[in-house]
């Protein structure tokens, strides 16, 4: 781990280890702040909450949100939820999958698109919605899809 990454970690260990569930938080915060949990990390966050490896390995297992790798510069994630697949989400995925080259979970050759599932934008009466960053996409079909990969590899977009 870079060493800047590790006195990120331990920072963000260090600050809210009294916190009642920190693990989740500190998870979360590293996450946030690295862009996915680097493998060295875990011994860190265990040594610092008084918790086996194995602890925290099930945690960051367990949960989807959690990457084990750096993600690509943009993350796209497609809604998979009950609105967004009856208007035709799964098609979406699949041309996504297709046109993309990868898998959800998965990021581009280049580094530049990370595809991931996300499991509601809470933008039901636009499906099949779509989100990069903190911006939804409404109404996306494979055209939409097909501009928003440009926009993305044209112009860098403002992530917020």
């Amino acid at each position: 781990m870079q060493s800047m990454h590790k006195e990120q970690v331990e920072a963000i260990v260090s600050d809210l280890s009294d916190q009642p569930g920190a693990l989740l938080v500190i998870l979360h915060r590293i996450q946030d702040a690295i862009g996915y949990l680097p493998e060295e990390s875990i011994p860190l966050i265990a040594s610092g909450l008084n918790l086996s490896r194995a602890d925290v390995h099930g945690v960051v297992s367990f949960y989807q949100h959690f990457r084990s790798t750096p993600p690509g510069r943009y993350i796209v994630q497609i809604c998979r939820a009950e609105s967004c697949q009856a208007m035709g989400s799964r098609e979406l995925e699949a041309y996504a999958k297709k046109t993309l080259g990868i898998d959800f979970g998965e990021t581009t050759r280049d580094g530049q698109i990370t595809l991931e599932p996300i499991y509601c934008l809470g933008n039901c009466a636009c499906s099949p919605s779509v989100r990069v960053g903190q911006r939804i996409y409404s109404h996306v079909d494979a055209t939409q899809f097909d501009e928003l990969l440009s926009e993305l590899t044209t112009e860098p977009l403002e992530i917020v």
